[in-house]
């Protein structure tokens, strides 16, 4: 079996295989030594760069040459920063524990975290990965609620530990799903079933037979768990009305609303949390990667009512998970959001961002539309005959933008969408850079 038969069609620009890769890759050398010595992983890109340093929205390789990133979302606030790199210094020079002895510092962290967040989400538990906060709030639901399925989103993804990467269901076949685990289509308004003035509710509607399935299989609802900003979906935005329809029919049924903002929170869609946009308010709300921009730091916020009913009943530590570093880090990446006001700045680069890809179509049909919000763009690539999705063309755009100095990725249940996810501080001159290299990609590859 080959390797393209067995994976998502989103990795249709990078290769997991060694065998994949010509005898004149550029770091051949280094990758037959990574494939000897690694378990596992994946590379972008068909000839993968050796980065060796990076600044704010710029990365470099080996031979010093820049590449404007386009495509990181872990350094929110900028490669290298230096508020965040000093932080993360210093308090690593005076103290770094496990959080079962008492700290200012992280303390301090959780107070201005839930800060940013609607009243009632009070209470934080700090973790390491968006994997292991999302682990945390499905036992969290499970023994609030005392069923044990999720409604999740066909082609989704929160994670790798058993539990979720059942609920993770990007590349599972129908067959293969767990009992536990009902999926339902992402609110598609470009090219799923459903796009007419109608299509919230028909979407949120799908929603109950979900529901009943669990119910007919025994395993019934303790959570419907969901990004903001769909981003293995090809970064959809979800139309008006579906989010609180959804969270009215899960709260019904007995079921907690999880926000998964890994994708979404920290400013990436113009406001702190990508839920806000939706009108309505989580049960739990999960986050990660960009929270210590690049430093391990993720967790998961939720009321005090849920929160008691979880510690009455278990356990809960984690021996890194909010270490006294990792709280000084995430102080400096919200001082970093707050001081250099990104979520307006988000929101205005966003949409020049996107007006700017989507005067693209004009000279270039095969973009058949761009969705997203703030700094978090896609642009789904189509045949400009039929409308269908091509993603023969959309694997080969990243290196055409990797040669040209830019680099991005890939999403969609298709392979079809191009994914635009820089660092917060991207700014309009970088915009204009990105569009302009994608204008003279799509030329020389059409």
């Amino acid at each position: 079996m080959t390797e393209a038969s067995t994976r998502p069609a989103s990795l249709g620009a990078a290769h997991t295989d060694l065998s994949a890769y010509d005898a004149d890759t550029t770091e051949r050398a280094l990758i037959e030594r990574r494939a000897r010595h690694l378990g596992v992983g994946l590379l972008f890109y068909h000839d993968p760069i050796h980065l060796v340093r990076a600044d704010g929205v710029w990365m470099y390789d080996a031979d010093d040459r820049a590449y404007l990133d386009c495509y990181n979302n872990v350094p929110s606030v900028g490669h290298s920063n230096r508020r965040v790199v000093d932080a993360m210094v210093t308090q690593a020079a005076i103290l770094n524990t496990h959080t079962r002895y008492l700290h200012e510092e992280v303390v301090a962290y959780a107070e201005e975290l839930t800060a940013t967040l609607p009243d009632g989400l009070d209470r934080v538990v700090f973790v390491n990965s968006g994997t292991e906060a999302n682990e945390l709030a499905m036992r969290i639901a499970r023994t609030v609620t005392g069923k044990r399925g999720a409604v999740v989103m066909e082609n989704g993804y929160h994670g790798n530990s058993n539990l979720i990467a059942d609920l993770s269901l990007m590349g599972v076949a129908p067959d293969a799903r767990a009992p536990h685990v009902a999926g339902v289509e992402p609110p598609d308004i470009h090219a799923g079933p459903f796009t007419g003035d109608d299509a919230a509710e028909r979407y949120a509607a799908l929603i109950d037979p979900a529901i009943a399935e669990l119910d007919d299989r025994g395993e019934g609802l303790a959570a419907f768990i969901c990004d903001g900003i769909f981003d293995s979906q090809g970064g959809l935005e979800a139309p008006a009305g579906y989010f609180p329809d959804v969270y009215t029919r899960v709260r019904a049924a007995g079921g907690l609303c999880i926000a998964d903002e890994v994708q979404p929170g920290f400013a990436r869609t113009g406001l702190m949390w990508g839920f806000s946009h939706e009108g309505v308010v989580p049960d739990i709300v999960t986050f990660g990667k960009p929270a210590g921009n690049g430093y391990p730091l993720a967790g998961l916020v939720t009321t005090d009512e849920l929160m008691n009913a979880f510690t009455s009943r278990n356990i809960y530590f984690n021996t890194f998970g909010g270490n006294p570093v990792a709280a000084a880090v995430g102080r400096a990446v919200l001082d970093e959001i707050v001081d250099r006001d990104l979520c307006a700045h988000v929101a205005e680069t966003g949409a020049y961002l996107r007006a700017a890809l989507e005067g693209l179509h004009a000279s270039h049909p095969e973009i058949g539309n761009v969705r997203g919000r703030g700094l978090y763009q896609g642009i789904a690539l189509v045949d400009p005959t039929t409308g269908d999705p091509n993603p023969g063309l959309a694997r080969l755009v990243p290196d055409a933008m990797r040669d040209a100095g830019a680099l991005m990725g890939m999403t969609g249940r298709h392979g079809n969408v191009l994914k635009v996810r820089p660092p917060l501080v991207f700014d309009r001159a970088n915009a204009d850079q990105l569009v302009a290299t994608l204008d003279r990609a799509l030329t020389d590859l059409t």
